[in-house]
């Protein structure tokens, strides 16, 4: 029988419409603002305003203790995993440490593909947080992600085949990537890393077609004084250029790199993103201590379009702390002084809590919502902190909080439009800011102008115990109308997970100590919880499917709390990373892990020719960010524990031939020589003997 015309045309219509339906990734800005989308978790922030804040009514205050695994996957890679898993149309996309990405099935777990982009692994000798990954972008069929060696990455969101691939950085410069794209209008907007190592910050905006760059922005001026034929080069003459002084940054490129935060209002068709620390830290050896130093520690609103200034706000003018304001961003409506406001809220590193007007950037409210010693307070008509005596350490040092791990760091807040609360994973960090009186800039190493002998351990038990009683972690819900908190949960790790919250009147996080868990969204009360083993850093997400609402999650600890303070957060194991799913009454059970267990060194025999006292100084301003103070570092390898340290052969095979740089533990001959490895080598013998024995750090005669 014959089909009539219009029965041919109708088929033909719906075999198109259902193709286009089906098509992997096919994710635009209509879909991302839709409600019917609502399923979903199409952006690693869920929609453009960044709230993490899921509509999904099916798990709810009521059932969520019946929430079990559905199903996991184990990844080959024992770093942090801080990515949120993306989902569009029953896929989930999410990235791993070492910038590989993985799609699986979202309801059974089933891998569909996965890519890795090779990184070399001594690039991850500049990456100052550990060699992380915060997630995807996916649209129009596509999966957009960034490298630790700076590039930008299209794959195919069918079969993870490559589309194109940018160099976005300088690779002979010390620059990386871990944030997560954003896509605007068929732009795909990507940031870097490495201010501490001294590089220049910069935002680009790259044709999502064809990978071909649009515009770019740099947060610094230009250090020859010319402009850069950049979107910035307007405002960086009117206004930016005037606020730095002396020679000190142009060394460094003045650091403001643009390394995770940002969020779009279509409405206002402005895209607002978070610049970072000034390089070095210390504005006395940045900027002769003068100037406010734009565009370090602000909010930037440009189009995106061209990339064109709108307007900025500074949270931490002339930051002298590693203060950034790359922290999350979120956008909402709010009622404030009885009228609705279209508002723009973060919890920057600095302690405030900041709600501005994200039309024109003018300054709401500015609360502290953790323990602050270096402002008393943000001045409302000026928009600046009145910083209290001596906080710039310029001439003795300065014990503070919030210390460069911040009160809030990268881990994301959600914002609950159901609640009125936006729900944040701060931290109490305290750090001794002392100025370092010989600070000369080294290419490629940490450039702070902050001498870090100051944090090493006290040999006093009772003081190192008191030190590490300081450090803290909570989850505030905080009322950004009334700026109080309205319920406070206490943790007794300070580093742990991002923040997602349901209109179920739940809120999720996971914490340091491997558990994950459901808190009441009103009060706080602690609803149920799973035991992941390993620490949690990433903030999860949920989507439903076939009428099952599902939470996700990327486990694994890692970050720059692990790999610089580790001791102050108790010793965790490097263990897998995992991504787990849950659903109501999940049944999958998790094989358990294999925990580790690294045996002491028998140091009877072990002797070093070495100067114990200069090696606590070089280990300290060389080896410290990495492996801890007082070389109490777990997390990357413990150095108490580590076989290089029986022979002066081996330890400088590694610390000075590069022996290991391939797990990103370059060479440091370009900064130390046989001697000063063998010097580090004393000190560490005599560190691992202490622990040994239980005593606190070693007190090197003479070293401080």
């Amino acid at each position: 029988m014959k089909l009539s015309k219009l029965a041919i045309i109708l088929a033909f219509a719906a075999t198109v419409a259902a193709c286009g339906q089906s098509k992997p990734g096919n994710v635009d800005a209509k879909r991302l603002t839709a409600a019917s989308s609502n399923g979903d978790w199409m952006s690693i922030g869920r929609t453009y305003d960044e709230q993490r804040f899921s509509p999904l009514t099916r798990i709810d205050t009521k059932n969520v203790g019946t929430l079990g695994l559905a199903w996991y996957h184990e990844f080959d890679t024992d770093r942090g995993q801080e990515a949120t898993p993306v989902v569009v149309d029953g896929v989930m996309y999410t990235t791993t440490a070492w910038s590989k990405v993985y799609a699986f099935d979202a309801k059974t777990g089933k891998p569909k593909w996965a890519f890795d982009p090779k990184v070399d692994g001594s690039k991850g000798f500049d990456a100052c947080c550990d060699v992380v990954n915060r997630g995807v972008a996916v649209w129009k069929g596509r999966v957009y992600f960034g490298t630790l060696d700076g590039r930008l990455i299209a794959l195919d969101a069918a079969t993870g085949k490559p589309v194109w691939s940018t160099q976005t950085t300088d690779n002979s410069q010390p620059y990386t990537i871990t944030g997560a794209p954003r896509i605007i209008k068929d732009k795909v907007m990507i940031g870097n890393g490495g201010a501490e190592y001294g590089v220049r910050g910069y935002l680009s905006a790259y044709d999502a077609e064809t990978g071909k760059m649009a515009w770019r922005f740099y947060t610094t001026p230009n250090a020859k004084g010319q402009p850069d034929g950049a979107a910035s080069d307007k405002i960086m003459k009117e206004k930016a250029g005037a606020t730095w002084f002396g020679d000190g940054w142009k060394a460094t490129g003045g650091g403001g790199t643009v390394w995770d935060s940002m969020a779009y209002d279509p409405d206002l068709d402005i895209l607002y993103v978070g610049v970072g620390n000034g390089s070095p830290w210390n504005r006395v050896k940045r900027s002769d201590d003068k100037g406010d130093n734009l565009f370090l520690s602000s909010i930037l609103a440009l189009k995106p379009d061209t990339g064109d200034y709108v307007w900025h706000y500074q949270t931490t003018p002339g930051e002298s702390w590693d203060y950034t304001a790359t922290q999350h961003l979120i956008l909402a409506d709010l009622t404030v002084g009885g009228a609705p406001r279209k508002v723009i809220m973060q919890a920057p590193k600095n302690g405030f809590f900041y709600v501005l007007d994200r039309a024109d950037g003018k300054l709401i409210s500015a609360k502290p919502y953790v323990p602050i010693t270096w402002a008393t307070e943000v001045d409302l008509k000026t928009g600046r902190p009145v910083e209290t005596p001596g906080a710039r350490y310029q001439k003795a040092p300065a014990l503070q909080f919030p210390g460069p791990l911040g009160g809030h760091n990268w881990h994301p807040m959600s914002y609950s439009p159901q609640a009125g609360l936006v729900y944040i994973p701060a931290q109490l960090d305290p750090f001794a800011y002392t100025n370092e009186t010989n600070y000369q800039h080294r290419q490629g190493a940490w450039n702070l102008g902050t001498d870090f002998l100051a944090n090493a351990f006290p040999s006093d038990k009772a003081a190192l115990a008191g030190l590490k009683s300081m450090f803290k972690g909570q989850l505030i819900a905080w009322d950004p109308v009334a700026q109080k908190a309205r319920w406070t949960v206490q943790h007794p790790y300070f580093w742990n997970g991002g923040i997602m919250s349901t209109a179920g009147g739940l809120v999720f996080q996971g914490d340091g100590l491997g558990e994950f868990v459901a808190y009441d969204a009103a009060t706080g009360k602690k609803l149920w919880s799973y035991k992941t083993e390993n620490g949690v850093v990433a903030a999860p997400s949920t989507y439903e499917i076939d009428g099952e609402q599902y939470v996700a999650l990327m486990v694994g600890y890692g970050g720059g709390a692990p790999v610089s303070a580790s001791a102050v957060l108790r010793e965790r194991p490097r263990l897998a990373g995992r991504l787990m799913v849950f659903k109501l009454g999940g049944k999958v059970q998790a094989k358990p892990y294999d925990i580790p267990v690294v045996p002491d060194l028998d140091l009877t025999a072990v002797s070093s020719a070495g100067d114990a006292k200069a090696g606590f100084a070089l280990f300290h301003n060389n080896c410290q960010v990495c492996h801890g103070p007082s070389a109490s570092g777990a997390y990357l390898p413990d150095l108490k524990k580590s076989q290089m340290l029986l022979a002066a052969e081996s330890w400088k095979s590694v610390v000075i031939d590069g022996a290991l740089k391939d797990r990103g533990m370059a060479s440091f001959a370009r900064f130390l020589s046989p001697k000063d490895a063998e010097d580090i080598r004393a000190y560490v013998i005599l560190e691992a003997r202490n622990a040994q024995a239980g005593a606190a750090p070693a007190k090197v005669q003479g070293a401080r």
